[in-house]
């Protein structure tokens, strides 16, 4: 018996052994749901090509825009469990834009398998100069004082930079008025104009016109103060303990995706994420290397859900 037992556990785990060592059998792809040059597009072809390289295989990028990120995220979550589709996620994609539609198509946690957070990049908010406001604090009094009359930008509804202040708000016991542009890249030039008050946005985007006195940075909203940006305080340490927001980038397949395969692409890309190059292009860009564990990562997605789902829903947000 206990022989016929062993027979049995060796046929079981077979198939899934020689599936990892045919893999990657054809070109793999990282599907993006947006469209190119913006963040998780430059995260996912900075990883493709050292990828490319280290499996032996060409690693594709492919851009499928549309609802938020969600039109691509959906098309992994349906494709083969080979190890040959992957998505770029991200905050919005797998914790906000899931809880805005009615119907995705997916679950953002039930229908993939977790493989790395590979990278994260706080935000940094910034004012107009024109409305006098220097910190955190003052933000929170002036807002206060004027309730409904400061507004903010957003990259869009449910975005990063939208749901950080959703939070300051929250927290702040404040009323802010959103303005909702089609991406960062449009509604930077209006606060930088000052046809609105504030933002938060990528440190990147925001440094040239701090330094040029076009804008000021208030705070960071990730958990410690920004290693390219150690002048400016987090939102945590400037009044509101516990704050903290981060746009997150991860590399997920679909679910059942065999543990040799997802093991062996953690592997890679942990080691890519080490490379000298790679580092010292994701701190040009704001961002902070992870580089985590499958489990790691979907103890945090299953966290993040909770976390912006709860708000989407208290907000009572939807697509438009």
């Amino acid at each position: 018996m206990r022989c016929w037992m062993t027979v049995a556990l060796a046929l079981s785990v077979a198939p899934c052994a020689l599936h990892a060592q045919g893999f990657p059998s054809k070109p793999v792809r990282i599907v993006v749901g947006f469209p190119p040059g913006g963040p998780s597009d430059i995260v996912a072809r900075l990883l493709a090509q050292q990828l490319t390289e280290r499996l032996g295989r060409s690693v594709i990028v492919e851009n499928r825009p549309g609802a938020t990120g969600t039109i691509g995220a959906e098309a992994v979550a349906r494709a083969p469990a080979d190890g040959h589709s992957l998505y770029l996620a991200s905050q919005t994609t797998h914790a906000t834009a899931p809880y805005m539609y009615a119907n995705v198509g997916y679950d953002p946690v039930r229908d993939f398998a977790t493989i790395t957070l590979a990278m994260q990049n706080p935000l940094l908010g910034v004012v107009h100069p024109s409305t006098g406001i220097d910190s955190v604090k003052s933000l929170i009094a002036v807002a206060r004082a004027r309730p409904g009359q400061l507004n903010f930008a957003t990259g869009g509804q449910g975005s990063s930079p939208h749901m950080s202040v959703e939070l300051l708000k929250s927290m702040g016991k404040i009323d802010m008025v959103p303005v909702h542009y089609k991406g960062d890249g449009a509604a930077i030039p209006e606060v930088v104009g000052g046809q609105v008050h504030m933002m938060f946005s990528s440190i990147s985007a925001w440094l040239p016109y701090v330094q040029a006195g076009r804008v000021r940075g208030i705070a960071v909203t990730g958990a410690k103060r920004s290693t390219i940006a150690p002048q400016f305080p987090t939102v945590a340490e400037s009044g509101l303990p516990g704050f903290e927001v981060v746009t997150w980038f991860g590399i997920l397949a679909p679910a059942g995706t065999p543990r040799e395969i997802v093991g062996r692409l953690h592997e890679e890309l942990v080691k890519i994420l080490a490379v000298g190059a790679v580092k010292e292009q994701a701190s040009k860009l704001g961002m902070e290397i992870v580089g985590s564990s499958p489990e790691a990562y979907a103890t945090f997605l299953r966290a993040e859900n909770e976390k912006w789902g709860k708000m989407v829903k208290d907000l009572k947000l939807r697509a438009n």
